[in-house]
């Protein structure tokens, strides 16, 4: 079986960590991720917008609990879960989150400060994540085009 996730988006909320009684710490916070399609329709482009709970564990966690903050676009690598609970009034609920395994900041260095900081991943949550590492600062063209591509030229 294969539960790959990658998404890059903005977070809608600022970061809130947590440790469990083993000392393990838990970041949690929600991304927006859109996409354009044309409207078959009308023939309009229209936007969709999808809300996601992302879960982060160990020192990436921790990192990102640091480093990142409401509105900052991130790159999230992970697998996707089911999570399930009786709320107060006794109703069963889900939903489905991300776990990250990998979270890169996606915000240039000259926008946000230190945003050229790689939080790395893990694999396992109990074992201990990897050190980070910095990332050489990359030159960005401001000047790239948009590609405006409908859906139905995809190939696949």
């Amino acid at each position: 079986m294969f539960n790959k996730v990658i998404l890059i988006g903005n977070l809608t909320r600022d970061v809130e960590l947590r440790y469990t009684p083993n000392g393990t710490a838990i970041a949690k916070f929600g991304l927006a991720t859109n996409r354009t399609y044309k409207d078959n329709l009308t023939g309009e482009n229209k936007q969709e917008v999808m809300f996601i709970d992302i879960t982060v564990f160990g020192r990436s966690a921790e990192i990102a609990n640091q480093y990142l903050a409401k509105g900052r676009r991130v790159l999230i690598e992970g697998r996707l879960v089911f999570d399930q609970w009786v709320d107060q009034s006794g109703q069963k609920r889900s939903k489905h989150s991300v776990v990250a395994e990998k979270v890169q900041f996606m915000d240039s260095k000259s926008s946000v400060g230190e945003s050229g900081y790689n939080a790395g991943g893990y694999t396992n949550p109990s074992q201990p994540a990897p050190k980070p590492q910095m990332q050489q600062p990359t030159q960005q063209n401001n000047n790239v085009p948009s590609i405006d591509i409908d859906e139905d030229e995809i190939p696949f």
